[in-house]
């Protein structure tokens, strides 16, 4: 399983990190282009990408590998 993928804000303007990495592995100019990159990355990985809004909080998660927390169908 490969390293969860972060979608961050950056002075360029959206960057995708691997989690642990001070470096940024690309920059893009829109948020939507930074998550396709790292969705693609992700696939790639089965991992999970992380969605940081402006200020730094997590906004959103989703995982394309093995879901530590997957969702219970609640459906009978």
């Amino acid at each position: 399983m490969g390293k969860n993928q972060h979608v961050v804000k950056t002075d360029y303007g959206w960057g995708v990190r691997g989690e642990g990495n001070s470096r940024i592995t690309s920059e893009h100019r829109t948020k939507n282009a930074a998550e396709n990159a790292a969705r693609q990355i992700a696939r790639h990985q089965k991992s999970e990408v992380v969605i940081h809004g402006r200020d730094g909080k997590i906004q959103d998660k989703d995982s394309y590998g093995n879901d530590p927390c997957p969702p219970r169908d609640r459906k009978h």
